[in-house]
């Protein structure tokens, strides 16, 4: 049996992974006016910051305020979300000041998922992208775990750590994306078989210290910003609470 599509049937855009890459090329394309598919492993976790609950810093800051000045979402999610702001590098020249905001990661992600869920033009579908439809020399769709096809005329792949994720504690190693989710497997594969060289990079996570061994009498307390500067240009100034 064959299945006949319809025009309404593809979608202009398949984004593959739901983090701040995937996210926002999800928004910028559903707002340019492509009907576009948001695929992701799992619809809760859409937005979640790993490790470290920080949005910009050096270089990065001035990276999200770029993005914001092209409508993108982090910068305002950012201005809601985050607890303490501060302009690093103040002590040297304006050049070189770079924004940073350590962020509510249940708030945070709950921001860019709601963003997500409004947006017209844009689906959300909880799947594992395994491969894709390549058909004379064009993609043409993206292949489930359950063997399912997205038709579509252009696929974002933004999927982060997950794509072979393997983790090592100390001399042990599993398969994962990030501690507590599955890895993502065959798009990898996927992508050799059409051309495209694999390689590996590699993330850190330095141990965590027990709280209650910490003398925090010795330490320096480091306040955030009395008059923090947003990141969204679309907002005059910011409420920490």
């Amino acid at each position: 049996m064959k299945l006949h599509l319809t025009t309404e049937d593809i979608y202009d855009v398949v984004v593959v992974g739901g983090g701040h890459a995937g996210t926002e090329a999800a928004l910028a394309a559903a707002r340019m006016g492509a009907r576009t598919m948001l695929l992701t492993m799992n619809i809760f976790t859409i937005g979640q910051m790993s490790c470290n609950p920080a949005i910009g810093g050096l270089a990065k800051g001035q990276l999200v305020r770029e993005l914001d000045a092209l409508g993108g979402e982090m910068g305002l999610v950012t201005d809601d979300a985050g607890i303490q702001f501060r302009m690093l590098n103040r002590s040297k020249g304006p050049a070189v000041w770079s924004p940073r905001a350590q962020c509510d990661r249940m708030a945070y992600a709950a921001r860019v998922r709601q963003a997500c869920e409004r947006q017209a033009n844009l689906d959300l579908r909880q799947g594992m992208g395994v491969g894709l439809v390549v058909r004379n020399g064009r993609v043409r769709g993206v292949r489930t775990e359950t063997g399912s096809e997205i038709p579509c005329r252009a696929v974002v792949l933004t999927a982060g750590t997950f794509l072979n994720g393997l983790i090592h504690i100390g001399e042990v190693q599993y398969r994962a994306g990030r501690a507590g989710e599955f890895s993502a497997q065959g798009m990898t594969e996927c992508l050799v078989q059409l051309g495209f060289e694999s390689g590996r990079l590699k993330t850190g996570t330095p141990p965590r210290i027990d709280g209650s061994t910490v003398d925090f009498s010795k330490t320096q307390v480091q306040p955030g910003d009395e008059a923090p500067q947003p990141f969204s240009f679309r907002h005059d100034r910011l409420e920490v609470e």
